[in-house]
């Protein structure tokens, strides 16, 4: 597996109030990605209006390979299914492992849509402040796209430390 990082800065300007003078400050965007693959999904219907929409409660166990580097996350899911196999997700997943070799952990907040079709599309945040170790003070967002049964398939994240 190989992973691709791509860096990006964006420029923003200081003003320093006891000098008036402006000062540049560089702030780099690093994007890397993977690939995450999943196993043990375990899904509990949370309630259900008989023939119209129902909710559900999932956990599962993800691996990411790539920029970022992890085994046995622990993720939970609420779901909201809209008709059929359509619907909502959100989720919280602790990611303990590294980031382009900088150890430590986190958490993503997911937020996701998936269609009749088998499409799922999901993107992520890093929540504010979840960062240790060596990945104190991450921010970030990332996506994937995949198909309901597909046990492994690409990321991306783009992120600050």
């Amino acid at each position: 597996m190989t992973a691709r990082t791509d860096i990006t800065t964006d420029i923003t300007t200081d003003t320093d109030i006891t000098a008036g003078t402006d000062t540049a400050v560089a702030a780099e965007a690093v994007t890397t990605s993977g690939s995450i693959s999943f196993a043990n999904w375990e899904e509990k219907e949370a309630g259900s209006s008989g023939a119209g929409p129902r909710t559900a409660h999932a956990s599962v166990v993800n691996t990411f390979s790539g920029g970022i580097e992890a085994a046995g996350t622990a993720c939970d899911y609420s779901i909201a299914y809209t008709v059929g196999h359509a619907g909502v997700f959100t989720g919280m997943e602790l990611v303990t492992g590294s980031i382009d070799g900088r150890p430590g952990s986190f958490v993503l907040e997911q937020r996701g849509t998936f269609a009749e079709d088998g499409t799922i599309h999901c993107t992520f945040t890093v929540v504010p402040g979840s960062g240790t170790e060596g990945l104190a003070g991450l921010t970030g967002t990332g996506e994937y796209t995949c198909r309901t049964g597909q046990a492994s398939f690409p990321y991306s994240l783009s992120y600050r430390l």
